[in-house]
């Protein structure tokens, strides 16, 4: 072999070493700074929080820090104004701040919530506080029977019905498919896809031209998650459910979309995961922090508003912080 390769190579080997060198000298901060991204209109909480489990199906006046689901700075334009919405899992989360949302917007709210009551009391009184009327209904989302009266419940209560938010969900990780037991797996199913259907098929005869259904997908249904297997799958078929439904109610002039959050701060995230990783929730993310409610929220108002997104259904719009599931 030729000297010159080798003494090139060898060459080559110590200009990889000095440029390792140089980037070990610095460190792995990467020049990014410490701490979280804040860019919003305020300066949102970021981990390390406060350790903290709760039991299912979770209690946001409980949760250290509190949500931010009001958005001080949205202010209303009347992009849903005169309309009525109901919102599934609307007490708490990211249902809460959509609530508080779409009431600004002009829109009567129906909440349907689990058993969760003081979420659900201080949800409806954040809807009246906007000027706009609310309704609480009780009930699981997995009975076809609750789709159908709660739906009427909204009828009764406003005379009509343009926007329909599937939104309850359940979750719950396990480290081992073998720890995966039937009943979990069906409860999953049963709330985050039977729920989806039972609601839509309720609400659909009602819904006029113009009117909207807006769904809470996840990036699990983009990306996947090894310890949510049920839970992926469920929001991967809410994804489909929802590009399929979008082009079957087109001609009747009713757009469907999802909206696909990356980790959120609600209850749900301390009712499902041991405390210590409650802790670091969202620190994966590329902002370095869980989105806030109010974050997520006015996704919603612009797929439910015809003023904005006429144009737009069958759609996945993710919010998920630059999480690419690294």
């Amino acid at each position: 072999m030729d000297d010159r390769f080798e003494n090139r190579a060898e060459r080559i080997a110590g200009q990889e070493r000095r440029i390792q060198a140089g980037i070990d000298a610095k460190g792995s901060g990467g020049g990014g700074g410490e701490g979280a991204v804040q860019a919003g209109a305020r300066r949102y909480p970021e981990p390390p929080f406060p350790e903290q489990h709760q039991r299912k199906p979770g209690d946001e006046a409980a949760l250290d820090p509190a949500p931010m689901y009001d958005a001080p700075f949205w202010k209303g334009s009347g992009k849903l104004d005169g309309m009525a919405a109901i919102v599934t899992g609307g007490d708490s989360g990211i249902g809460r701040a959509v609530a508080v949302l779409f009431a600004r917007e002009g829109c009567d709210v129906a909440i349907c919530h689990l058993d969760e009551t003081r979420d659900a009391e201080d949800a409806k009184a954040a809807v009246e506080a906007e000027g706009r009327r609310a309704v609480l209904l009780k009930g699981d989302v997995a009975d076809p029977d609750f789709g159908e009266a709660a739906v009427r419940a909204t009828l009764d209560a406003f005379g009509r019905l343009d926007v329909v938010v599937p939104n309850a969900a359940f979750q719950e990780h396990v480290e081992a498919l073998e720890d995966l037991t039937l009943e979990h797996f069906d409860r999953t199913l049963k709330t985050n896809l039977y729920g989806y259907f039972n609601l839509v098929k309720a609400a659909v005869p009602h819904l006029k031209a113009g009117g909207s259904i807006v769904m809470t997908g996840s990036v699990t249904g983009l990306l996947g998650n090894e310890n949510l297997l049920d839970y992926s799958m469920t929001k991967g078929g809410i994804h489909a459910f929802a590009r399929s439904l979008g082009t079957h109610l087109a001609p009747r002039g009713i757009r469907v979309n999802v909206v696909a959050p990356g980790p959120v701060w609600t209850p749900l995230n301390p009712a499902d995961q041991p405390a210590e990783k409650v802790a670091k929730f969202g620190a994966q993310t590329v902002m370095k922090r869980p989105a806030q409610p109010e974050e997520i929220a006015p996704a919603y108002v612009f797929l439910a508003s015809p003023q904005c997104s006429s144009f737009i259904t069958g759609e996945i719009l993710p919010i998920i912080g630059g999480y690419t599931g690294g």
